[in-house]
């Protein structure tokens, strides 16, 4: 009896159930910024290239610039 009251929680159901109701909360927007940033990138270096390579390097680039960023912001932040 104890050991079914300790798996009970908010919704008088077991642990599975309650975990996949109420399990994962919070941090879901910084995805979507992301996917954004992605987008804009990728319009902003495709439409910068000239050649069918540039355009390809650009959406790696899109893809990776978030550290290409941090990267140069704490080597800025070192000087």
């Amino acid at each position: 009896m104890e050991k079914e009251q300790n798996e009970m929680n908010c919704c008088g159901k077991d642990y599975h159930y309650h975990k996949k109701w109420h399990g994962s909360r919070g941090g879901g927007g910084g995805g979507a910024i992301y996917c954004l940033g992605v987008i804009g990138a990728a319009v902003f270096f495709i439409g910068k290239a000239t050649t069918f390579w540039l355009g390809a390097l650009g959406l790696l680039k899109a893809f990776f610039w978030p550290a290409i960023f941090v990267y140069e912001v704490c080597k800025l932040l070192i000087k």
